[in-house]
């Protein structure tokens, strides 16, 4: 399916826009809520550079394709969107398809601002054309492990599906737990029934028990078999990628869902950029804006400055990472380089680790900082 331009701002047809891609999972497979939300963001952003003047005069046109989480769909797109013209790319939630996007844009000299995802190794060799806002997965799981140990969990389950994104979470948790005493057990989830975890979880002795797994299923059944098992009524329920964050998952599960800890890349308040933001997006979405959709805003904010500090020749877009200095909605962003790490990417993302309050399953409570 292919989403057609995005109507936000003033764009003109003459040829005279400047166009960026955009990458977003709209339909299944794809986690579309946070598609939804990005894309929100992306928009909101686009409308305001617009409204600000465009780029030296020119509008910002945002041009739209579904990867529908699939690797091979989103490596076509790029193709697409190359052949389009298109200045620089954005987005994308997926980590392992943003993988597949930042490979093939590396391969034709494309710009790629990624939004949301995670993966430490998003290209195969280091590059200049890639960059991304989101914290890199051996960071905010970390932070997600020396909570589990602070909340005195030291014998971990985590219920998986075959995934370089879900593989590389296992790896970083056992990894950073195990020189502090703490173990991690994998549960198959392609071998075992939601009731069956509930027998492992006993047998294995586990504290806590991570869902490493796809939305909406099997992680709903997953939790619910959980919850519903008086003898691990002392179990905690985790989902670090960030499943809890949607209104999808309340809706589903109801009370089940709440005090279930997750990653969420926000600060503990946000400045006068932030909350403006915040309220605009929440009219567009009908609903709190997550995370996922500041995000967004923050990738235009940042490809608005390069465009209009270097121009919309893709062959200079990607030489002012380094330089980028851009208020955005959750702080200051800069980018810059990690050991281990292949793209430029914001080193000072804000990470927490929130819940669903159970007294009030719509508000978040935050449990540690990273």
């Amino acid at each position: 399916m292919k989403t057609p331009a995005s109507p936000s701002g003033t764009v003109r047809t003459d040829g005279s826009a400047v166009r960026i891609g955009a990458l977003v999972p709209l339909t299944r497979p794809g986690w579309v809520e946070a598609g939804r939300h990005l894309l929100a963001g992306l928009e909101l952003a686009v409308r305001d550079v617009n409204d600000a003047g465009g780029i030296a005069g020119r509008p910002l046109e945002l041009v739209v394709r579904d990867t529908a989480a699939d690797p091979l769909r989103a490596a076509a797109a790029v193709d697409e969107l190359a052949r389009l013209g298109v200045a620089a790319l954005a987005g994308e939630y997926h980590s392992v398809v943003a993988r597949a996007a930042a490979a093939r844009a590396d391969a034709l000299g494309l710009p790629f601002l990624c939004s949301s995802a995670v993966l430490d190794a998003l290209t195969d060799r280091p590059t200049d054309r890639v960059a991304r806002l989101a914290p890199a997965q051996s960071h905010g799981w970390r932070t997600y492990a020396d909570f589990l140990l602070g909340a005195g969990h030291g014998r971990i389950a985590v219920a998986t599906e075959p995934s370089v994104y879900w593989a590389s979470g296992v790896r970083i948790l056992r990894e950073h737990l195990a020189p502090r005493g703490g173990t991690v057990v994998e549960l198959d989830l392609r071998a075992l029934t939601p009731a069956a975890v509930c027998g492992e979880l006993l047998d294995k002795g586990a504290t806590a028990l991570l869902l490493l797994v796809g939305h909406p299923e099997p992680a709903v059944s997953t939790v619910k078999s959980v919850r519903r098992d008086p003898r691990l009524a002392g179990v905690m329920i985790g989902a670090p990628a960030g499943q809890p964050e949607f209104a999808e998952w309340a809706t589903l599960l109801g009370a089940d869902g709440a005090a279930i800890p997750f990653l969420r890349y926000l600060p503990e308040r946000l400045g006068p950029l932030g909350a403006r933001v915040e309220q605009c997006l929440r009219e567009r979405l009908a609903a709190a804006p997550s995370f996922v959709a500041f995000e967004g805003y923050d990738t235009v904010a940042v490809l608005a400055e390069v465009l209009r500090s270097h121009g919309a020749d893709r062959a200079r877009t990607a030489e002012p990472w380094p330089r980028v200095r851009v208020e955005g909605t959750r702080g200051l962003i800069r980018f810059s380089r990690t050991p281990g790490i292949s793209v430029w990417h914001w080193t000072r993302t804000p990470v927490q680790v929130v819940d669903r309050d159970p007294a009030r399953p719509d508000r978040f409570r935050v449990l540690h900082t990273g």
